[in-house]
């Protein structure tokens, strides 16, 4: 009987696997003798005995030199036939060594019978081979490209502004910059994504995008902590709005190089906030994550991401907005960057910790100074008005899943800026180059996965954004004060993101600013959204 039941192991062997078309991760397999070797494979499993009959008893079963089985990844063509090739070499030798044990005419009756008894069930797989290869065959014929999906994302969103006098900063009078103009506006984003693989494992993405939303910043409430997380705009013209490659090196490195206007969450980054995405997540620009990952995106750049699935790994990445300007000498060493590290710790998937340390260099000439990528007071944005500042970022960031479906997170955050130019005559009456600032900000959320319906989420954000707390500069015309952020804003926000369909979310979301510009002596501004997302 060892003919027929060799058969049948060979058989059971090979209908228990998935098979995919391309190989990946292939090693060479060692054969084993006993499954006690296979490390990953306990009594317990539900194929334990099954796998010992074919290690044991055939001799036809092969493992990872590493001494896994890996029995829940898919088997690729290559590892079938290794397998398939093993087993029949056994199947070989157990006919020309066999006396007693041969197949015998019983043998051939059982195997006759029941292909007989089956005879219905082959026919029906047979014909669902046959229509899934003509199927494969229609789609291969069409498809766009063979390394290439297509991918896309589009936001409609009614937006809404509120509150009485406009913001102003510490040191200003209240309500002379004017008043706030309660109206609705009707806004749009769409993204569309090339993303193309060359080996399966590496990302060639091109991504082109058309926006007409005016943001919600200083030109509107006299503040930019009232802006939306998806607001700018191009006036609706389609340009080519981000395009990086991605690609392995060894087992635990992978590196990404960046042509243009990628942000750093979308380089491998781990940001540790459940709201990150622009059109999924929060509302707010500042609720999506820490400012410290903002600075200088939008250019091009490499960032290397180091173990990145393991339990600590850590991540560079080097930013430079005038790469491709040669300018005044600009390119990738000179102008603005923006240089990052960060050490990263993670407890499976309930817990993670990133340590954040950046130092960034702007300079006007690229455009107005945006020191905390306009996140926070005009003072931490511009600390020394419009000059040449450079800064030293330090970030804590962290997530906590305690439940299946309620996430702790939040993220705090010091930066010191220094003066690089000579302070801003027009805005500054004491101070030289050299002169700093201190900047802290903070927040803390909980997100709500699932919440009401698989796929949604419902989320709650409080904190402080960016806050310049100590300046050795003080301002012309307001009566020598000290560019200093006196009081203190508080940053509220809840949204909740409804799945309607597989592609189609709608997320309502308030936004309210207690003491924007981090002064008392302004009125709270509240910021409301609809905002519907299309994804394909």
């Amino acid at each position: 009987m060892y003919f027929l039941r060799t058969i049948v192991a060979v058989t059971s062997a090979i209908s228990g696997f998935a098979l995919t078309a391309t190989a990946q991760n292939l090693e060479p397999m060692a054969q084993v003798t006993s499954v006690s070797q296979l490390s990953d494979v306990q009594p317990t499993d539900w194929a334990f005995q099954a796998l010992q009959s074919l290690v044991e008893r055939y001799g036809c079963i092969a493992g990872y030199p590493d001494g896994t089985f890996r029995g829940n990844r898919a088997l690729t063509r290559y590892e079938f036939a290794a397998g398939l090739n093993a087993c029949l070499d056994r199947v070989n030798e157990l006919i020309a060594t066999a006396t007693t044990d041969i197949a015998t005419r019983n043998d051939l009756a059982t195997l006759q019978k029941l292909q007989t008894e089956f005879a219905t069930e082959l026919a029906t797989i047979r014909g669902r081979v046959d229509s899934l290869e003509v199927q494969t065959a229609t789609l291969e014929a069409n498809q766009f490209s063979t390394t290439t999906k297509l991918g896309g994302e589009a936001i409609f969103a009614v937006n809404g502004v509120f509150g009485d006098n406009r913001a102003v900063s510490s040191s200003r009078i209240p309500g002379s910059n004017g008043n706030i103009e309660d109206t609705l506006t009707l806004t749009s984003r769409v993204r569309l994504a090339l993303n193309t693989s060359f080996s399966g494992e590496d990302l060639l993405r091109v991504r082109l995008q058309a926006r007409n939303f005016s943001p919600f910043g200083t030109s509107v409430t006299g503040s930019n902590m009232t802006r939306l997380g998806f607001d700018i705009s191009n006036d609706n013209s389609l340009d080519v709005d981000q395009i990086f490659y991605r690609f392995p090196v060894g087992d635990r490195i992978v590196v990404q190089v960046d042509a243009t206007n990628v942000e750093l969450d979308a380089r491998g980054f781990p940001v540790y906030s459940p709201f990150e995405s622009s059109g999924r997540g929060a509302i707010s620009r500042y609720g999506r994550f820490s400012p410290i990952y903002r600075h200088q995106n939008g250019g091009a750049g490499v960032e290397v991401a180091i173990n990145p699935q393991g339990a600590i790994g850590a991540n560079l990445a080097y930013l430079a907005p005038t790469a491709n300007n040669p300018d005044n000498g600009f390119g990738i060493a000179n102008g603005t960057y923006a240089a990052f590290g960060q050490l990263n710790f993670k407890l499976g998937e309930a817990f993670g910790l990133g340590l954040t340390y950046a130092h960034t260099y702007d300079t006007p000439t690229t455009g107005n100074i945006s020191f905390m990528e306009s996140t926070g007071s005009v003072f931490a944005n511009a600390p020394f008005g419009n000059i040449s500042t450079t800064g030293n970022h330090y970030g804590v960031q962290a997530s906590l899943r305690i439940r299946p479906k309620l996430i702790l997170f939040g993220w705090g955050g010091y930066s010191q800026a220094i003066a690089i130019g000579d302070p801003d005559s027009s805005t500054i009456v004491t101070g030289n180059r050299g002169a700093k600032a201190d900047i802290w900000y903070y927040a803390a959320g909980l997100g709500f996965p699932d919440l009401g319906k698989e796929g949604s989420l419902g989320g709650l954000l409080f904190g402080q954004s960016p806050k310049v707390t100590s300046s050795d500069v003080r301002e012309i015309g307001f009566g020598n004060r000290s560019r200093v952020d006196s009081d203190t804003s508080y940053h509220l926000e809840a949204f909740y993101r409804y799945r309607l369909t597989n592609n189609i979310e709608v997320t309502p979301g308030l936004l309210a600013i207690f003491n924007p510009e981090h002064n008392s002596s302004n009125d709270t501004e509240y910021v409301g959204t609809i905002r519907t997302t299309f994804s394909f």
